[in-house]
Protein backbone atom coordinates (compact mmCIF):
# COMPACT_ATOMS: atom_id res chain seq x y z
CA UNK A 1 0.00 0.00 0.00
CA UNK A 2 1.24 3.52 -0.81
CA UNK A 3 2.86 5.14 2.23
CA UNK A 4 0.71 8.27 1.94
CA UNK A 5 -2.48 6.23 1.88
CA UNK A 6 -1.28 4.14 4.79
CA UNK A 7 -0.52 7.24 6.84
CA UNK A 8 -3.91 8.71 6.00
CA UNK A 9 -5.80 5.57 7.08
CA UNK A 10 -3.64 5.21 10.19
CA UNK A 11 -4.32 8.82 11.11
CA UNK A 12 -8.09 8.29 10.68
CA UNK A 13 -8.01 5.26 12.97
CA UNK A 14 -6.01 7.14 15.63
CA UNK A 15 -8.42 10.09 15.52
CA UNK A 16 -11.43 7.77 15.78
CA UNK A 17 -9.86 6.10 18.83
CA UNK A 18 -9.13 9.50 20.38
CA UNK A 19 -12.77 10.48 19.95
CA UNK A 20 -13.74 7.41 21.97
CA UNK A 21 -12.54 9.29 25.08
CA UNK A 22 -15.18 12.07 24.95
CA UNK A 23 -17.82 9.47 24.00
CA UNK A 24 -16.93 7.47 27.11
CA UNK A 25 -17.10 10.62 29.24
CA UNK A 26 -20.57 11.44 27.89
CA UNK A 27 -21.71 7.87 28.52
CA UNK A 28 -20.43 8.12 32.09
CA UNK A 29 -22.41 11.34 32.50
CA UNK A 30 -25.56 9.58 31.27
CA UNK A 31 -24.97 6.83 33.84
CA UNK A 32 -24.66 9.41 36.62
CA UNK A 33 -27.87 11.18 35.61
CA UNK A 34 -29.69 7.86 35.43
CA UNK A 35 -28.43 7.12 38.94
CA UNK A 36 -29.85 10.42 40.16
CA UNK A 37 -33.22 9.47 38.63
CA UNK A 38 -33.24 6.16 40.52
CA UNK A 39 -32.24 7.95 43.72
CA UNK A 40 -35.20 10.32 43.33
CA UNK A 41 -37.52 7.33 42.84
CA UNK A 42 -36.10 5.74 46.01
CA UNK A 43 -36.58 8.98 47.98
CA UNK A 44 -40.19 9.34 46.81
CA UNK A 45 -40.88 5.71 47.69
CA UNK A 46 -39.29 6.25 51.10
CA UNK A 47 -41.47 9.26 51.90
CA UNK A 48 -44.71 8.05 50.28
CA UNK A 49 -45.10 4.58 48.73
CA UNK A 50 -43.39 2.26 46.27
CA UNK A 51 -44.40 -0.49 43.89
CA UNK A 52 -47.41 -2.41 45.20
CA UNK A 53 -48.21 -6.12 45.46
CA UNK A 54 -51.61 -7.39 46.61
CA UNK A 55 -52.11 -10.82 48.15
CA UNK A 56 -55.35 -12.43 49.26
CA UNK A 57 -57.73 -12.13 50.89
CA UNK A 58 -56.92 -15.36 52.71
CA UNK A 59 -58.78 -17.00 55.59
CA UNK A 60 -56.81 -18.01 58.67
CA UNK A 61 -58.38 -20.28 61.29
CA UNK A 62 -56.81 -19.91 64.72
CA UNK A 63 -57.68 -22.76 67.02
CA UNK A 64 -56.56 -24.21 70.34
CA UNK A 65 -55.99 -27.90 71.02
CA UNK A 66 -55.84 -29.58 74.42
CA UNK A 67 -53.43 -32.49 74.23
CA UNK A 68 -54.18 -35.66 76.27
CA UNK A 69 -52.74 -35.84 79.81
CA UNK A 70 -49.14 -37.01 80.01
CA UNK A 71 -47.93 -39.61 82.46
CA UNK A 72 -45.19 -38.61 84.89
CA UNK A 73 -42.95 -41.57 85.73
CA UNK A 74 -40.55 -42.15 88.57
CA UNK A 75 -36.98 -42.09 87.27
CA UNK A 76 -35.87 -45.04 89.46
CA UNK A 77 -38.81 -47.39 89.32
CA UNK A 78 -40.28 -46.30 85.97
CA UNK A 79 -43.77 -46.39 87.47
CA UNK A 80 -46.38 -43.73 86.79
CA UNK A 81 -46.66 -41.49 89.80
CA UNK A 82 -48.82 -38.68 88.42
CA UNK A 83 -50.37 -37.21 85.32
CA UNK A 84 -49.72 -33.79 83.84
CA UNK A 85 -52.13 -31.79 81.71
CA UNK A 86 -50.18 -29.90 79.03
CA UNK A 87 -50.97 -26.29 78.24
CA UNK A 88 -53.29 -25.79 75.24
CA UNK A 89 -51.51 -25.47 71.91
CA UNK A 90 -52.36 -22.64 69.56
CA UNK A 91 -52.39 -23.57 65.88
CA UNK A 92 -53.19 -21.83 62.59
CA UNK A 93 -54.76 -23.30 59.49
CA UNK A 94 -55.10 -21.27 56.29
CA UNK A 95 -57.78 -21.67 53.64
CA UNK A 96 -57.81 -20.05 50.17
CA UNK A 97 -60.85 -18.30 48.78
CA UNK A 98 -63.05 -20.41 46.55
CA UNK A 99 -63.35 -17.48 44.14
CA UNK A 100 -61.72 -14.07 43.97
CA UNK A 101 -62.66 -11.35 41.48
CA UNK A 102 -60.88 -7.99 41.25
CA UNK A 103 -61.69 -5.13 38.93
CA UNK A 104 -59.66 -1.94 38.95
CA UNK A 105 -59.00 1.25 37.05
CA UNK A 106 -55.69 3.11 37.29
CA UNK A 107 -55.17 6.83 36.91
CA UNK A 108 -51.64 8.13 36.41
CA UNK A 109 -49.95 10.94 38.29
CA UNK A 110 -46.50 12.49 38.26
CA UNK A 111 -44.30 13.96 40.95
CA UNK A 112 -41.27 16.08 40.22
CA UNK A 113 -38.14 16.83 42.19
CA UNK A 114 -35.98 19.32 40.36
CA UNK A 115 -35.68 18.09 36.80
CA UNK A 116 -36.50 14.46 37.69
CA UNK A 117 -39.99 12.97 37.38
CA UNK A 118 -41.55 9.93 39.03
CA UNK A 119 -44.66 8.13 37.77
CA UNK A 120 -47.38 7.22 40.27
CA UNK A 121 -50.67 5.40 39.81
CA UNK A 122 -53.91 5.54 41.77
CA UNK A 123 -56.01 2.39 41.56
CA UNK A 124 -59.69 2.18 42.42
CA UNK A 125 -60.63 -1.46 42.80
CA UNK A 126 -63.53 -3.65 43.79
CA UNK A 127 -62.74 -7.02 45.35
CA UNK A 128 -65.27 -9.77 45.95
CA UNK A 129 -65.27 -13.51 46.52
CA UNK A 130 -66.18 -16.24 48.94
CA UNK A 131 -64.74 -18.87 51.27
CA UNK A 132 -66.22 -22.33 51.90
CA UNK A 133 -65.10 -24.13 55.04
CA UNK A 134 -66.06 -27.83 55.17
CA UNK A 135 -67.48 -29.37 58.33
CA UNK A 136 -64.48 -31.64 58.81
CA UNK A 137 -61.92 -28.86 58.47
CA UNK A 138 -60.88 -29.11 62.14
CA UNK A 139 -61.60 -32.77 62.75
CA UNK A 140 -58.90 -34.18 65.04
CA UNK A 141 -57.81 -37.71 65.85
CA UNK A 142 -58.10 -38.75 69.51
CA UNK A 143 -54.33 -38.86 69.92
CA UNK A 144 -54.09 -35.29 68.55
CA UNK A 145 -56.11 -33.91 71.44
CA UNK A 146 -59.36 -32.09 71.89
CA UNK A 147 -60.44 -28.96 70.00
CA UNK A 148 -61.12 -26.19 72.51
CA UNK A 149 -62.18 -23.31 70.27
CA UNK A 150 -61.59 -21.80 66.83
CA UNK A 151 -61.82 -18.35 65.33
CA UNK A 152 -61.78 -17.18 61.70
CA UNK A 153 -59.57 -14.26 60.65
CA UNK A 154 -59.63 -12.64 57.23
CA UNK A 155 -56.16 -11.59 56.00
CA UNK A 156 -55.36 -9.12 53.25
CA UNK A 157 -51.79 -8.46 52.09
CA UNK A 158 -50.50 -5.12 50.76
CA UNK A 159 -46.75 -4.72 50.30
CA UNK A 160 -46.77 -1.02 51.23
CA UNK A 161 -49.64 -0.13 53.55
CA UNK A 162 -48.97 3.60 53.11
CA UNK A 163 -50.49 3.37 49.63
CA UNK A 164 -53.99 2.50 50.92
CA UNK A 165 -56.15 5.55 50.30
CA UNK A 166 -59.33 4.56 52.14
CA UNK A 167 -60.58 2.63 55.15
CA UNK A 168 -62.63 0.06 53.25
CA UNK A 169 -65.94 -1.09 54.68
CA UNK A 170 -66.03 -4.83 54.06
CA UNK A 171 -69.32 -6.59 53.51
CA UNK A 172 -69.04 -10.10 54.97
CA UNK A 173 -72.28 -12.07 54.72
CA UNK A 174 -74.20 -8.78 54.93
CA UNK A 175 -72.29 -7.57 57.98
CA UNK A 176 -70.15 -4.41 57.76
CA UNK A 177 -66.63 -4.89 59.12
CA UNK A 178 -63.25 -3.18 58.81
CA UNK A 179 -59.64 -4.28 58.61
CA UNK A 180 -57.19 -3.48 61.39
CA UNK A 181 -53.44 -3.76 61.72
CA UNK A 182 -52.34 -7.03 63.37
CA UNK A 183 -51.45 -6.88 67.04
CA UNK A 184 -48.67 -9.39 66.49
CA UNK A 185 -47.04 -11.20 63.58
CA UNK A 186 -48.28 -14.70 64.38
CA UNK A 187 -50.05 -14.87 61.00
CA UNK A 188 -47.23 -13.33 58.94
CA UNK A 189 -46.29 -16.72 57.51
CA UNK A 190 -49.78 -17.15 56.06
CA UNK A 191 -49.68 -14.32 53.51
CA UNK A 192 -47.24 -12.39 51.35
CA UNK A 193 -45.80 -9.10 52.63
CA UNK A 194 -47.39 -6.70 55.10
CA UNK A 195 -51.00 -7.45 55.91
CA UNK A 196 -54.23 -6.35 57.57
CA UNK A 197 -56.59 -8.64 59.45
CA UNK A 198 -60.24 -8.83 60.38
CA UNK A 199 -61.90 -11.00 63.04
CA UNK A 200 -64.85 -12.97 61.67
CA UNK A 201 -65.87 -14.60 64.94
CA UNK A 202 -66.00 -18.09 66.42
CA UNK A 203 -66.35 -21.26 64.40
CA UNK A 204 -68.42 -24.20 65.61
CA UNK A 205 -66.58 -27.52 65.18
CA UNK A 206 -68.31 -29.87 62.79
CA UNK A 207 -70.33 -27.11 61.11
CA UNK A 208 -69.67 -26.01 57.53
CA UNK A 209 -69.33 -22.27 57.06
CA UNK A 210 -69.33 -19.92 54.11
CA UNK A 211 -68.14 -16.33 53.98
CA UNK A 212 -68.94 -14.02 51.07
CA UNK A 213 -67.03 -10.75 51.03
CA UNK A 214 -66.88 -7.58 48.96
CA UNK A 215 -65.11 -4.26 49.50
CA UNK A 216 -63.73 -1.27 47.56
CA UNK A 217 -60.07 -0.38 47.77
CA UNK A 218 -58.12 2.71 46.77
CA UNK A 219 -54.44 1.96 46.32
CA UNK A 220 -51.56 4.15 45.19
CA UNK A 221 -48.15 2.97 44.08
CA UNK A 222 -45.13 3.71 41.93
CA UNK A 223 -44.23 2.32 38.51
CA UNK A 224 -45.66 -1.21 38.86
CA UNK A 225 -48.58 -3.15 40.31
CA UNK A 226 -48.55 -6.89 41.07
CA UNK A 227 -51.06 -9.39 42.37
CA UNK A 228 -50.37 -12.72 44.06
CA UNK A 229 -53.22 -15.12 43.18
CA UNK A 230 -54.17 -17.08 46.29
CA UNK A 231 -57.71 -18.28 45.54
CA UNK A 232 -58.74 -21.49 43.86
CA UNK A 233 -60.12 -19.35 41.02
CA UNK A 234 -58.65 -15.86 40.46
CA UNK A 235 -59.90 -13.18 38.09
CA UNK A 236 -58.20 -9.79 37.73
CA UNK A 237 -59.29 -7.07 35.32
CA UNK A 238 -57.35 -3.81 35.01
CA UNK A 239 -58.00 -0.76 32.86
CA UNK A 240 -56.09 2.48 32.55
CA UNK A 241 -55.59 5.46 30.29
CA UNK A 242 -51.84 4.72 30.30
CA UNK A 243 -51.03 3.52 26.77
CA UNK A 244 -47.66 1.89 27.52
CA UNK A 245 -48.15 -1.12 29.84
CA UNK A 246 -45.62 -3.92 30.17
CA UNK A 247 -47.24 -7.13 31.40
CA UNK A 248 -45.02 -9.43 33.41
CA UNK A 249 -44.79 -11.90 36.26
CA UNK A 250 -45.58 -15.59 36.10
CA UNK A 251 -48.79 -15.14 34.10
CA UNK A 252 -49.67 -13.02 31.07
CA UNK A 253 -53.21 -11.68 30.47
CA UNK A 254 -55.67 -13.99 28.75
CA UNK A 255 -57.27 -10.96 27.13
CA UNK A 256 -55.76 -7.55 26.51
CA UNK A 257 -56.22 -4.41 24.47
CA UNK A 258 -53.55 -1.73 24.15
CA UNK A 259 -53.97 1.40 22.05
CA UNK A 260 -53.51 5.15 22.21
CA UNK A 261 -56.46 5.52 24.61
CA UNK A 262 -55.00 3.16 27.23
CA UNK A 263 -55.16 -0.53 27.99
CA UNK A 264 -57.50 -3.19 29.28
CA UNK A 265 -56.23 -6.57 30.50
CA UNK A 266 -57.81 -9.60 32.13
CA UNK A 267 -56.08 -12.48 33.91
CA UNK A 268 -57.66 -15.83 34.80
CA UNK A 269 -55.56 -17.99 37.12
CA UNK A 270 -56.56 -21.28 38.70
CA UNK A 271 -54.90 -22.98 41.65
CA UNK A 272 -53.92 -25.69 39.16
CA UNK A 273 -51.62 -23.14 37.49
CA UNK A 274 -49.72 -22.37 40.70
CA UNK A 275 -46.71 -24.24 42.04
CA UNK A 276 -47.02 -26.45 45.09
CA UNK A 277 -44.74 -24.28 47.25
CA UNK A 278 -46.87 -21.20 47.56
CA UNK A 279 -46.08 -19.42 50.84
CA UNK A 280 -45.16 -15.99 52.11
CA UNK A 281 -41.58 -16.41 50.92
CA UNK A 282 -42.23 -18.12 47.57
CA UNK A 283 -45.22 -16.57 45.85
CA UNK A 284 -45.97 -16.31 42.15
CA UNK A 285 -47.28 -12.95 40.99
CA UNK A 286 -48.70 -11.31 37.90
CA UNK A 287 -48.97 -7.65 37.09
CA UNK A 288 -48.15 -4.66 34.97
CA UNK A 289 -45.40 -2.06 34.79
CA UNK A 290 -46.44 1.45 33.82
CA UNK A 291 -43.35 2.01 31.70
CA UNK A 292 -42.23 5.26 30.15
CA UNK A 293 -42.17 4.78 26.36
CA UNK A 294 -39.17 7.07 25.92
CA UNK A 295 -36.89 6.74 28.90
CA UNK A 296 -34.52 9.57 28.13
CA UNK A 297 -31.52 8.01 29.89
CA UNK A 298 -32.03 4.61 28.33
CA UNK A 299 -32.56 6.17 24.90
CA UNK A 300 -29.48 8.38 25.30
CA UNK A 301 -27.41 5.40 26.44
CA UNK A 302 -28.54 3.41 23.41
CA UNK A 303 -27.84 6.38 21.12
CA UNK A 304 -24.28 6.85 22.27
CA UNK A 305 -23.48 3.23 21.46
CA UNK A 306 -23.82 4.27 17.83
CA UNK A 307 -21.43 7.21 18.28
CA UNK A 308 -18.51 5.25 16.86
CA UNK A 309 -20.62 4.34 13.83
CA UNK A 310 -21.35 8.06 13.27
CA UNK A 311 -17.66 8.92 13.40
CA UNK A 312 -16.60 6.04 11.14
CA UNK A 313 -19.22 6.85 8.51
CA UNK A 314 -18.37 10.57 8.58
CA UNK A 315 -14.62 9.91 8.32
CA UNK A 316 -15.33 7.51 5.46
CA UNK A 317 -17.27 10.23 3.65
CA UNK A 318 -14.38 12.68 4.15
CA UNK A 319 -11.91 10.10 2.88
CA UNK A 320 -13.99 9.47 -0.25
CA UNK A 321 -14.12 13.22 -0.85
CA UNK A 322 -10.35 13.38 -0.67
CA UNK A 323 -9.62 10.57 -3.07
CA UNK A 324 -12.39 11.30 -5.55
CA UNK A 325 -12.11 15.09 -5.64
CA UNK A 326 -8.35 15.28 -5.07
CA UNK A 327 -9.02 17.69 -2.21
CA UNK A 328 -6.89 16.82 0.84
CA UNK A 329 -8.20 17.44 4.35
CA UNK A 330 -6.09 18.01 7.44
CA UNK A 331 -6.26 15.75 10.47
CA UNK A 332 -7.46 18.68 12.61
CA UNK A 333 -10.43 19.09 10.29
CA UNK A 334 -11.31 15.44 10.83
CA UNK A 335 -10.95 15.92 14.59
CA UNK A 336 -13.13 19.03 14.79
CA UNK A 337 -15.91 17.41 12.76
CA UNK A 338 -15.70 14.33 15.01
CA UNK A 339 -15.97 16.48 18.13
CA UNK A 340 -19.07 18.16 16.69
CA UNK A 341 -20.59 14.69 16.26
CA UNK A 342 -19.65 13.79 19.83
CA UNK A 343 -21.13 16.91 21.39
CA UNK A 344 -24.51 15.91 19.93
CA UNK A 345 -24.93 13.22 22.58
CA UNK A 346 -24.14 15.61 25.43
CA UNK A 347 -26.64 18.13 24.07
CA UNK A 348 -29.22 15.36 23.74
CA UNK A 349 -29.08 14.30 27.39
CA UNK A 350 -28.95 17.92 28.62
CA UNK A 351 -31.96 19.06 26.58
CA UNK A 352 -34.06 15.91 27.10
CA UNK A 353 -34.08 16.53 30.86
CA UNK A 354 -36.08 19.70 30.22
CA UNK A 355 -38.11 19.06 27.06
CA UNK A 356 -39.58 16.05 25.27
CA UNK A 357 -37.03 13.59 23.92
CA UNK A 358 -38.12 14.09 20.30
CA UNK A 359 -37.68 17.86 20.47
CA UNK A 360 -34.36 17.47 22.28
CA UNK A 361 -33.19 15.11 19.55
CA UNK A 362 -34.27 17.46 16.77
CA UNK A 363 -32.63 20.50 18.38
CA UNK A 364 -29.38 18.66 19.13
CA UNK A 365 -29.19 17.18 15.63
CA UNK A 366 -30.03 20.52 13.99
CA UNK A 367 -27.38 22.35 16.03
CA UNK A 368 -24.64 19.82 15.25
CA UNK A 369 -25.54 19.45 11.57
CA UNK A 370 -25.73 23.23 11.18
CA UNK A 371 -22.32 23.67 12.80
CA UNK A 372 -20.72 21.00 10.63
CA UNK A 373 -22.28 22.34 7.42
CA UNK A 374 -21.11 25.88 8.25
CA UNK A 375 -17.62 24.61 9.01
CA UNK A 376 -17.40 22.41 5.89
CA UNK A 377 -18.57 25.24 3.62
CA UNK A 378 -15.21 26.84 4.32
CA UNK A 379 -13.17 23.65 4.45
CA UNK A 380 -14.53 22.20 1.21
CA UNK A 381 -14.53 25.49 -0.64
CA UNK A 382 -18.26 25.94 -1.21
CA UNK A 383 -21.79 25.53 0.07
CA UNK A 384 -22.85 22.75 -2.28
CA UNK A 385 -20.47 20.04 -1.00
CA UNK A 386 -21.13 21.15 2.58
CA UNK A 387 -24.89 20.86 2.06
CA UNK A 388 -24.35 17.41 0.50
CA UNK A 389 -22.52 16.31 3.63
CA UNK A 390 -25.29 17.88 5.71
CA UNK A 391 -27.92 15.91 3.81
CA UNK A 392 -26.02 12.72 4.55
CA UNK A 393 -25.94 13.59 8.25
CA UNK A 394 -29.69 14.26 8.21
CA UNK A 395 -30.22 10.75 6.85
CA UNK A 396 -27.82 9.35 9.46
CA UNK A 397 -29.53 11.07 12.38
CA UNK A 398 -32.93 10.06 11.05
CA UNK A 399 -31.81 6.44 10.88
CA UNK A 400 -30.47 6.65 14.43
CA UNK A 401 -33.81 7.94 15.70
CA UNK A 402 -35.50 5.04 13.96
CA UNK A 403 -33.10 2.69 15.75
CA UNK A 404 -33.98 4.22 19.12
CA UNK A 405 -37.72 3.97 18.53
CA UNK A 406 -37.65 0.42 17.16
CA UNK A 407 -35.52 -1.65 19.51
CA UNK A 408 -36.80 -4.91 18.01
CA UNK A 409 -35.46 -3.89 14.57
CA UNK A 410 -32.26 -2.19 15.79
CA UNK A 411 -29.95 -4.93 14.53
CA UNK A 412 -31.67 -5.00 11.15
CA UNK A 413 -31.51 -1.22 10.69
CA UNK A 414 -27.92 -1.00 11.95
CA UNK A 415 -26.79 -3.81 9.64
CA UNK A 416 -28.55 -2.11 6.75
CA UNK A 417 -26.75 1.16 7.47
CA UNK A 418 -23.34 -0.54 7.52
CA UNK A 419 -24.08 -2.47 4.34
CA UNK A 420 -25.22 0.72 2.59
CA UNK A 421 -22.09 2.57 3.67
CA UNK A 422 -19.87 -0.26 2.43
CA UNK A 423 -21.79 -0.40 -0.85
CA UNK A 424 -21.33 3.34 -1.40
CA UNK A 425 -17.58 3.08 -0.78
CA UNK A 426 -17.20 0.07 -3.07
CA UNK A 427 -19.28 1.56 -5.89
CA UNK A 428 -17.56 4.95 -5.65
CA UNK A 429 -14.06 3.45 -5.75
CA UNK A 430 -14.62 0.46 -8.03
CA UNK A 431 -12.48 1.99 -10.82
CA UNK A 432 -9.95 3.62 -8.51
CA UNK A 433 -6.28 2.62 -8.86
CA UNK A 434 -5.22 2.42 -5.23
CA UNK A 435 -1.55 1.84 -6.19
CA UNK A 436 -1.34 5.24 -7.88
CA UNK A 437 -3.54 7.05 -5.38
CA UNK A 438 -0.76 8.48 -3.22
CA UNK A 439 1.38 9.66 -6.11
CA UNK A 440 -1.58 11.59 -7.53
CA UNK A 441 -2.68 13.56 -4.49
CA UNK A 442 -0.07 13.14 -1.82
CA UNK A 443 2.02 16.09 -3.02
CA UNK A 444 -0.83 18.45 -3.89
CA UNK A 445 -1.90 21.38 -1.77
CA UNK A 446 0.57 20.49 1.01
CA UNK A 447 -1.17 17.17 1.66
CA UNK A 448 -0.83 16.59 5.40
CA UNK A 449 0.29 12.97 5.33
CA UNK A 450 2.60 13.21 2.29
Amino acid sequence: MNRTLFKKLSGMVILALMLMIPLMLVEEQIGERSGYQKQVEWEVAKTSFGAQTLAGPMLAVRYRVQKPPEAVKDEKTGKTVATRVPLPEERVLTAPAERLEIEGDAEMDERQRGIYRVRLYHLEMMLKGNFNLPADLLRLKPEDGKLLDARAVLLFGVSDLRGIGNDPEVDVNGQKLRFVKPKDNTLAHAIYGSYLEMELGRLDPGEARSFAFAFPLKLSGMNSFSFAPTALSNSLKLTSVWPHPSFGGSFLPHERRVDATGFEAKWMVSSLNLNDKQDSENTEVLGVDFIEPVNLYLQSERAIKYGVLFIVLTFTAFFLWEILRRHPLHGMQYLLAGLALTIFFLLLIALSEHIAFLYAYLLSAAACIGLIVFYLSGVLGGREPALAFGGGLVILYGALYGLLQSEDNALLIGSGMLFTALAVVMISTRKLNWHKLGSGIGKENNYPYG
